[in-house]
């Protein structure tokens, strides 16, 4: 392997504590980073990530671990920042199972325990340079597959994330180069997101329209599931409008609609016909291949999936 070198990398680190601070920054000098910017607060995290993407971000969880987690995932969505693929290391003081859950479902890359040696953070520098894990998107997470049963069949296509952090300390190519092969792979990159989110969430909200159609009526409620099918109909009317996928803004309104009529106590029925009709046809939108009683049966064994999942949990508990 040659020799890396981080004289050009575009380091971000936020961390409340100057102390803190200083000492990150410290240990990045040590291992070569010339070019570090420090934030106090996680709105100026935010701020510059949509300014000046770096190549590499530090990411201080402790007193604000759930904010943080939830801006990055909004980054890895797509919601913040021209690039949502930079590498992001978590550190915090206390490795609990909550932090664990909530950075991993974040889609940072990694999660360090301070205090770290300058050793230790070089490594998990090289492991994002050399062997950065392949980048996954579902409908709640964007971000490194971190699947543990690598054996089981899945849907899931794994795909190379943008790497500034590796053009820049192992590729070595030019400033030019690199913001040409940068742009390159974001817009193909940024373009697979769009499109497979798309696809997916409208999977989601035929999936969201079995479930509440299956849950009883409970008057003056909006359930959880359809909280989530109207954000995603939001979602989806966004990211499609001004794309080739345009015919799905009308039908996300059809599903808004029907949700909204489900809210007001609306007539239940031609609600929920309104929604099923719409939600698949915002799905044919994505789904063009497949035909209509292919899409039910693909509908309907997942939701008996989750129903079994879900009668499981009941049991154990």
């Amino acid at each position: 392997m040659s020799r890396l070198s981080y004289d050009s990398v575009d380091v971000l680190i936020y961390d409340p504590v100057p102390s803190n601070r200083t000492a990150t920054r410290a240990t990045l000098y040590a291992l070569g980073f010339r070019r570090t910017e420090t934030v106090s607060t996680l709105d100026a995290f935010i701020e510059a990530v949509q300014k000046n993407p770096p190549d590499i971000a530090l990411c201080e969880a402790q007193g604000a671990a759930e904010e943080l987690c939830a801006a990055i995932q909004q980054m890895r969505q797509g919601g913040a920042g021209h690039n949502p693929f930079i590498v992001i290391i978590v550190t915090a003081w206390e490795k609990t199972t909550a932090l664990i859950n909530k950075v991993v479902s974040s889609g940072a890359d990694d999660l360090i325990l301070r205090p770290f040696s300058t050793a230790t953070l070089g490594q998990r520098i090289e492991s994002h340079i050399d062997r950065r894990k392949g980048f996954v998107i579902t409908t709640d997470y964007v971000g490194p597959d971190r699947r543990k049963d690598t054996g089981r069949e899945s849907t899931i296509e794994l795909f190379d994330p943008p790497n500034s952090l590796k053009m820049k300390a192992k590729d070595k190519l030019s400033s030019e180069a690199i913001a040409r092969k940068l742009d390159e792979e974001l817009k193909v990159a940024r373009e697979k997101l769009t499109s497979e989110k798309l696809r997916r969430d409208s999977f989601q909200v035929c999936i969201l329209w079995r479930l509440i159609q299956e849950a009883p009526l409970v008057a003056g409620q909006i359930s959880p599931d359809l909280a989530k099918l109207q954000v995603l109909a939001k979602s989806i009317e966004v990211r499609s409008t001004g794309t080739d996928f345009e015919p799905a803004v009308e039908w996300c309104q059809s599903v808004l609609a029907a949700a909204e009529g489900l809210v007001l106590g609306v007539d239940r029925n031609a609600s929920l016909h309104l929604l099923g009709h719409a939600g698949l046809s915002l799905h044919q939108v994505f789904h063009p291949e497949k035909s209509a009683a292919d899409q039910l049966s693909e509908i309907d064994a997942t939701v008996a999936l989750i129903r079994a999942r879900q009668q499981a949990q009941a049991l154990a508990s």
